[in-house]
């Protein structure tokens, strides 16, 4: 009894140590609950105390309690021992309040404990050894065994989360791992270097040492196990077979199987995938690896095929990497030979040597080459006409080089062979024409018909392209050949070729043309020889002679010509400050009568240059200005003294060199800037500067400041780069009117030049955005007061005029009444 009530009391004491004696959080009354307890908690843990109304006066549990859970007379519900999840998660209790006689009063009412899991249970491998095997070259990253742990800790926990890896690869080559190891599943699979690496000619067994942590790896409490896991490489079986070979054009029955392919392990699905895109595919595969061409093939058409077999799972995934199925189309004689052309011509002159070339004639066959289906023979069979014998032509019989047999031939005699050639293979023969041409040699000479075409007088301002002179010379060669065509070639008297002579290809006759203007100064008569030759060689042992050449002679007249400048355009530099009298350039100009010559300017229109009449020189008169012209252009007219006054001209470019004579100023007009007034913030505006003079590749560069301190008090100017800057406020306490703010521009010359430009800064009322400015009075225009006094005026004015004409309706309207009156008074009168 005192054990008991020690035992109340220490109960007792924890209980309100731990503040379950708080009323709502850890008693109340008797209702459902559920409680959370860790596993491994000490025993005489305090779990709630339920509170009955009389005529309760004891509580009673019952369920799953495992002789864990009791429940004191005044409701304190506790634990007698640790919990253990892994033995019961939940406990299932009811609590029933209890009267003086023991009958139940309230409940029972369900109460449930839930075990929270603690990391108290070590991964566990389900087997301390495993052993499995892999294909070499087999797909990297797919699996080939697996390895498993177990956890009997709470698996939606971190408690029971599992991770894999592998630790220790042996042989571990060149420190590179052939194994991975999917580190939630534990499946086992090839790196990409172990696909490609693995062999077991070299090494046919490995050994992985993989390891297992829970708390998902990353707490270092976690627990850990390992397990060892031997691997032995298979041979891959799934290879590329050899090249296949076919015979073109076969009549056995197809499909025909020409090789085979097979995965490592049963149940892969083949198929054939055509690498070139084909519009017709020859090959077909079965579902045992076995290939087959299923049609015959032309050699002709395509004498190769490349293609790739693969091998899928039942879920349609490459199994491995494709293989190539390579096949040859072997070929058969079943291509007789074809000739180049219809008729095939060949030339010979008629004075060639005995077993001179002519020409080689050249068969095509379709099979393939090297080879002795496509090893041609030829022969001559047929030669018309036989004249002046037969077998005067022969032909190589394996290059086709035909050669001239027997004698020198004679157009006059035979102009024309016609050959039949007869063209064989191994197994075909096919009859091919030839023609053999006899062509004339050059054995005549060019004869002009006359030597001397006398004297030919013209002004040496004769037209260039004038034809001047028709010659004429005949050969007695085959007409239209290069034997007979004539060339004419001025040999003598025309050393500066103004003279050319063109030949009509149908009569051979000769026109002479002027090339190059005539020049009586240089030249006064030309005395004309001319060679008429052939552009085909003479034969040997017959050479051009005095007939083959003529005289005639040119006389040239004088014609006054206008003098020549040296050059179309002179062009010059000068710096633009250049001092007055610099000299800027020279001209000079030549009278082909040798008469002297004046020079002057024209079109000078801004007077900066005199040019000295006698020698050509340029030189400035005036100060020059390169923002005015950059280039400035004139011309140069040379008059010659004496004779008929001709003149030429010519043109004088003179380029401004730049200097830094101009100071900066702003770009545009900037009375558009303007500040909301009044100010909330400090605000700026942005203004942009140029210069007149040439700035550099760089563009300008400016620099920005302002003239005082006062100034800056109020304002500050930034640059924002080479010719834009902002202005900007200081404060915000300005007035609402024009600020005109001076700022120091300063270009990067040399000197450098500084300008002071006013940048207007209005301070306004602004409506949405815009400025809003009061009329104010402007040059030419009233004031607001001043409108108001003429406004006045004139109204008082047409108050004036009015009362007037008013005053004058009145005053006629009291005349009119008089005069009415009068006149009805004397009117009984008249009666």
């Amino acid at each position: 009894m005192m054990q008991a009530q020690l035992h109340c009391l220490c109960l007792l004491i924890l209980y309100l140590t731990t503040g379950y004696s708080q009323q709502g959080k850890f008693s109340g009354p008797l209702e459902p609950k559920t409680f959370s307890i860790f596993e491994g908690q000490e025993a005489s843990q305090v779990i709630f105390q339920f509170k009955a109304s009389p005529p309760a006066v004891t509580f009673k549990l019952t369920g799953e309690t495992d002789g864990i859970f009791q429940i004191q007379p005044d409701g304190l519900l506790y634990h007698n021992r640790a919990l253990d999840r892994e033995t019961r998660a939940v406990h299932k209790l009811q609590v029933s309040a209890l009267d003086a006689q023991g009958a139940i009063v309230e409940g029972p009412v369900p109460i449930t404990i839930e075990v929270k899991d603690i990391n108290d249970n070590r991964p566990t491998f389900l087997q301390k050894k495993y052993e499995g095997s892999v294909r070499q070259n087999s797909r990297p990253g797919k699996p080939f065994m697996y390895v498993n742990a177990t956890d009997l800790d709470d698996p939606a926990t971190p408690n029971g989360q599992l991770i894999y890896e592998i630790v220790i690869q042996l042989p571990k080559i060149n420190n590179i791992m052939y194994f991975q190891i999917n580190n939630k599943t534990g499946a086992i699979s090839l790196t990409l270097e172990g696909s490609r690496a693995l062999d077991p000619s070299k090494n046919v067994n490995y050994n992985l040492v993989v390891s297992v942590k829970d708390m998902g790896g990353q707490n270092e409490n976690s627990f850990s196990d390992t397990t060892s896991v031997d691997i032995m490489v298979k041979e891959n079986i799934w290879k590329a077979p050899e090249l296949v070979e076919i015979v073109e054009n076969s009549t056995e029955p197809h499909p025909i199987k020409i090789t085979q392919v097979q995965w490592n392990e049963p149940g892969a699905q083949y198929f054939l995938v055509d690498k070139e895109k084909l519009p017709r595919f020859p090959f077909s595969i079965d579902q045992e690896g076995g290939i087959y061409v299923t049609q015959p093939l032309d050699r002709e058409e395509k004498d190769s095929y490349v293609f790739y077999a693969v091998a899928k799972d039942e879920v349609g995934q490459l199994l491995s990497f494709p293989l190539e199925i390579r096949v040859k189309v072997k070929d058969i004689n079943d291509n007789p030979p074809t000739c180049p052309s219809a008729v095939t011509v060949f030339e010979v002159q008629e004075n060639e040597n005995i077993g001179s070339n002519i020409g080689t004639f050249t068969a095509h066959d379709d099979d393939e080459e090297n080879t002795a289906n496509s090893v041609l023979v030829y022969r001559i069979v047929d030669q018309i006409p036989t004249f002046p014998k037969e077998g005067l032509f022969l032909v190589q019989t394996y290059s086709g080089v035909f050669q001239l047999a027997e004698q020198s031939l004679k157009k006059r005699d035979t102009p024309q062979y016609n050959l039949t050639v007869e063209v064989a293979d191994k197994d075909f023969k096919t009859l091919c024409h030839v023609q053999i041409h006899v062509i004339d040699i050059n054995d005549q000479i060019p004869i002009f018909e006359k030597s001397d075409y006398g004297n030919l007088t013209l002004a040496e301002d004769t037209v260039v392209g004038s034809t001047i002179l028709t010659i004429q010379a005949t050969d007695a060669d085959e007409p239209f050949t290069g034997s007979s065509k004539i060339l004419y070639r001025i040999i003598q008297g025309d050393s500066d070729r103004r003279l050319g002579v063109d030949t009509d290809p149908q009569t051979n006759a000769g026109y002479v043309i002027i090339k190059k203007p005539l020049d009586f100064e240089t030249t006064a008569i030309h005395d004309i020889v001319f060679q008429a030759e052939n552009p085909e060689p003479l034969v040997s042992g017959v050479n051009y002679n005095a007939n083959s050449s003529a005289k005639f002679r040119l006389i040239v007249t004088d014609v006054n010509e206008v003098p020549k400048f040296s050059e179309h355009v002179y062009q010059a530099k000068v710096s633009e400050d250049a001092a007055i009298g610099t000299k800027v350039g020279n001209v000079t100009a030549r009278d082909p009568e040798n008469l002297d010559i004046s020079y002057s300017l024209r079109d000078d229109g801004r007077g900066w240059l005199k040019i000295d009449p006698v020698t050509g020189e340029i030189s400035t008169v005036a100060r020059l200005d390169r923002e005015a012209e950059r280039v400035y252009r004139v011309q140069v007219v040379a008059t010659e003294i004496g004779g008929s006054s001709l003149s030429s001209i010519a043109s004088f470019h003179l380029t401004l060199l730049d200097v830094n004579d101009n100071p900066p100023r702003l770009a545009k007009d900037n009375s558009g800037l303007f500040l909301c007034h009044p100010l909330q913030t400090t605000g700026s505006v942005i203004f942009e500067a140029t210069d007149d003079d040439q700035q550099s590749f760089r563009g300008p560069q400016f620099e920005f400041s302002l003239g005082n301190e006062i100034l800056q008090k109020n304002w500050q100017v930034s640059k924002i780069n080479g010719t834009h800057a902002k202005l900007s406020t200081r404060h915000t306490n300005f007035e609402e009117r024009v600020y005109n703010v001076p700022i120091h521009i300063s270009d990067g010359g040399r000197p450098p030049l500084t300008g002071i430009v006013s940048l207007p800064v209005t301070f306004c009322k602004c409506v949405e955005g815009s400025c809003f400015r009061p009329a104010g009075h402007q040059p030419g225009m009233p004031t607001v007061g001043m409108a108001v006094g003429i406004l006045l005026t004139t109204l008082l004015v047409i108050g004036i005029i009015l009362a007037v004409v008013f005053i004058r309706i009145k005053k006629n309207e009291g005349k009119d009444n008089v005069e009415s009156a009068q006149a009805s008074e004397a009117q009984p009168l008249k009666n």
